[in-house]
């Protein structure tokens, strides 16, 4: 599997493109917000746990912490590629089931690891985040533990793990977003040029995109004649429909501010997307094995396909950029 890292785009002309002036309503309106609601979230979900780490008391939480980063998710460069946070946040897609065998092989020999917070972020990215604390959860084989288990000290470990890298994503946010709003200034090394802040934020937003098509829909459709619904994102917790809406919902919300001219093209083709998602009442989009269920799920990703139709025609096309190669397409 391929990490979650984010290329920057590259240019169609040679001429310099200004700065978009969205980069700074983008970051103040939409990024640093949603660096934020996760960070309360994951902190949330911390406190939670320190005081009662079972299964059913926790899941509340870590559906609230999942829901936040899927807000954020998207903006995976700079303090999400840095220490693969991202990918010790959610270990997602997992084809080799790494995930499976890490936890349970944390479970199988009570890895003594889950007691000592500063020794845990050196587990494997399969063995902490979203991923391996959903199966802790949501796992009938796992979940039934009581307090002081093993088991309930290793969902404690994740959840302190992670709103403590939650705590860090947003002290280098503040930073990072100054850089971005500086960008071709002297002496800033990862901007070196006005263009570049707005060139990473639109291929977060069209990389992401295309993630959601090819990715959240694409892998448990499989083929027809052979679907695959477990293959879907967070199936466990009954997440795989609701978190492409999220992740449609702030990918739209990323557009409208990113953009200085009105994007009335792609706005309705993300509400066109949205609404097919809300009728869809397929939670786990376990309708895939089903030729009139597969059906919809294929307009769905139709749809997130034209939106990234709209969005490089409207946002793309009107600065000469184009997406750069990002290694978030999985494998």
């Amino acid at each position: 599997m391929r990490l979650p890292d984010l290329a920057l785009v590259s240019l169609t002309a040679l001429a310099p493109l200004p700065a978009m002036a969205g980069v700074t309503e983008a970051i103040r309106e939409h990024i640093l917000p949603a660096v934020e609601d996760f960070s309360v979230a994951a902190g949330d979900l911390a406190k939670t746990a320190a005081d009662d780490c079972t299964a059913e008391t926790l899941r509340p939480a870590y559906r609230q912490a999942f829901d936040a980063w899927m807000g954020l998710s998207h903006l995976s460069f700079g303090p999400l590629e840095t220490d693969g946070r991202a990918l010790a946040i959610e270990f997602w897609p997992d084809p080799r089931g790494m995930v499976a065998r890490t936890v349970a092989g944390m479970t199988a020999d009570a890895d003594p690891v889950v007691d000592d917070p500063e020794s845990f972020p050196e587990v494997s990215v399969a063995g902490r985040g979203l991923m391996a604390l959903e199966r802790l959860l949501y796992d009938h084989a796992l979940s039934g533990y009581g307090a002081g288990d093993y088991n309930c000290r290793y969902a404690m470990a994740i959840s302190a793990d992670l709103s403590r890298m939650a705590g860090e994503i947003l002290a280098d946010w503040r930073e990072h977003a100054e850089l971005m709003r500086t960008a071709g200034a002297e002496g800033n090394a990862r901007y070196m040029s006005e263009s570049e802040a707005s060139q990473v934020l639109y291929t977060a937003l069209l990389t992401t995109i295309e993630f959601d098509a090819d990715q959240r829909l694409g892998r448990p459709m499989g083929s027809f004649d052979r679907p695959r619904p477990t293959r879907a994102e967070a199936w466990r917790s009954d997440r795989p429909l609701r978190n492409i809406t999220l992740s449609l919902k702030a990918l739209r919300g990323l557009a409208v501010t990113l953009s200085d001219d009105p994007i009335p093209v792609t706005e309705a083709a993300f509400d066109r997307a949205l609404a097919t998602a809300g009728a869809l009442d397929d939670p786990l989009l376990s309708g895939v094995e089903t030729p009139q269920g597969r059906l919809k799920v294929e307009i769905l990703q139709q749809q997130i396909r034209a939106v990234g139709d709209a969005t490089r025609a409207e946002i793309g096309g009107g600065l000469g950029l184009s997406a750069g190669f990002n290694s978030r397409d999985g494998d």
